[in-house]
């Protein structure tokens, strides 16, 4: 028999040593080293000693020519379609890279009480319809998954994917590959990794829900749940599973004070497909970003308003990021993000007053504070506008994020519409970004901004010199330096102008 040994591993960073030490030579953190018992290596050879033994030098007649073993070219791989699967949500199927893959596992993580809960009963629900679902609640006993479920309407049959909504109910229906059941969403309150498994392997569900992989316990180990190496242990087990049984797995993670996953690196590194939700818990909306997908594109969004029956999608987010332009105030400016490949148009509003204090003051809601004090800079520097005694604050419309350079432009012509207290044109927007130098540099994606620009009503738009775009459905004026950008933008008369020439 084999001996065991005591293996030392951080809570912290996921670092393994071999025997104790006060501080984590790794993360430097003192006191995170917990002991695991690990069983003793097998006697068999480790892989480089077996390809140490297996090879042999041969005379030079002997050579023959080099031959594959177990390795394929591309042409020999056969490639296929990737099925997928409706979710019933389109903004979810969106941020997915267009439906679930089978086998994969995404992991979703947000801050407590953001509604990560609430969305996947909501499409555990309207997945039931047509496939087996089980719905592994961790942290709440079966009672309150119920009253939670009954106060969405969650399990009702005629609250099926058709009554509910949604673009896609005829091609979700036509995917099912057999009738619905008459009850396919199986609740499962259970921390025991064996239980879990074994349900699984006897359910044999086409999705899973696990809430959450941090109050998950294997058996196996000694540590608490929600250590490092049971969130890693538990994981790896799970997506063995679901790989070998072709399971669709949503894994809940929770989120540090920092906004990071809690548990070790290799918890991202070894799902598919890595979602966020976030939000301000005074605002309605929600947003679900792809930070990763190995089936689709990265940095997607999809747009969710928490209502009274739970979340509801936005299929038009530009609506509810886009303030009144009916009533034009100073110090706002209209941009264009892109998130992923949607792009979003958003108001910007900027106050600048006196200070009241030794050292002005500066505050951002949206946009990154860093960004902000670099625009200032080059305002004061290469426009001439005193800003250095000011207080400044930037936010955007519905507290949507927004870090991209294209937003720079319309950052630097709200500040300054504000400090000489004009109106920009509601019906214009500014797209570039804003160089050290004052210049405006190009950005990506440009025809996609400025079409979704023409598709909502506006007339004109700023953008830098050498992107210009023909029959967009709006004047285009494209600018080299920051300076042209806000006198064009605060200039009454422009339109005018370019009627007479």
């Amino acid at each position: 028999m084999p001996k065991s040994r005591s293996l030392f591993v951080c809570n912290q960073c996921g670092a393994e040593f071999s025997q104790y030490f006060g501080k984590c030579l790794a993360c430097e953190s003192w006191n995170s080293l917990e002991e695991q018992i690990v069983a003793g290596a097998n006697a068999a050879k480790q892989p480089a000693a077996i390809a140490r033994s297996t090879h042999r030098k041969r005379p030079n007649s002997q050579l023959a020519a080099a031959q594959p073993r177990a390795s394929l070219t591309l042409a020999q791989i056969s490639d296929h379609p990737q099925q997928r699967l409706p979710s019933g949500y389109t903004e979810l199927d969106r941020v997915l890279g267009g439906g679930i893959v089978p086998g994969s596992l995404v992991l979703i993580g947000g801050d407590p009480g953001i509604g990560k809960s609430t969305l996947l009963l909501q499409t555990a629900n309207r997945l039931a319809q047509h496939y087996r679902v089980l719905y592994v609640c961790a942290e709440e006993s079966g009672q309150q998954v119920k009253l939670r479920a009954m106060r969405l309407g969650v399990g009702a049959r005629s609250q099926g994917v058709r009554a509910q909504g949604g673009e896609g109910a005829e091609e979700f229906a036509q995917s099912s590959p057999f009738p619905p059941p008459p009850s396919s969403l199986y609740l499962l309150p259970e921390i025991d990794l064996d239980t879990i498994l074994a349900e699984l392997e006897s359910l044999q569900p086409q999705v899973a829900v696990i809430d959450s992989i941090q109050a998950l316990y294997f058996n196996a180990l000694t540590s608490a749940p929600g250590s490092v190496a049971q969130v890693r242990e538990c994981t790896s087990v799970l997506m063995q599973l679901a790989k070998r049984q072709n399971i669709s797995l949503f894994i809940v993670g929770h989120v540090t004070k920092e906004g990071a996953i809690a548990g070790p690196k290799v918890l991202e590194h070894l799902v598919d497909t890595v979602l966020y939700f976030e939000g301000d818990r005074f605002a309605s909306h929600r947003l679900l970003r792809a930070v990763k997908n190995r089936f689709g594109a990265t940095h997607e969004i999809g747009v969710f308003e928490m209502a009274d029956q739970g979340l509801d999608e936005v299929t038009n987010p530009s609506e509810l990021f886009l303030g009144n332009r009916e009533e034009a105030s100073p110090g706002s400016a209209t941009i264009v993000a892109c998130e992923g490949t949607r792009p979003i148009v958003v108001e910007l509003q900027a106050l600048v007053s006196p200070t009241s204090y030794s050292s002005p003051r500066r505050s951002t809601t949206g946009i990154e504070y860093n960004r902000l004090l670099q625009i200032l800079a080059v305002l004061e520097k290469r426009v001439g506008i005193p800003l250095s005694k000011l207080d400044a604050y930037v936010a955007s419309s519905g507290g949507l994020s927004v870090n991209e350079p294209a937003a720079d432009l319309g950052v630097a012509v709200a500040v300054v519409a504000s400090f000489r207290d004009r109106t920009v044109d509601p019906r214009m927007v500014m797209i570039g970004e804003v160089g050290l130098g004052g210049q405006v540099r190009p950005v990506s994606q440009m025809e996609l901004r400025l079409k979704e620009a023409a598709k909502l009503g506006f007339k004109q738009a700023i953008i830098p010199k050498g992107q210009t775009f023909a029959n967009v459905g709006l004047e285009v004026i494209p600018v080299a330096r920051v300076v042209d950008a806000i006198a064009i933008a605060l200039s009454a008369k422009h339109s005018t102008q370019e009627a007479e020439t």
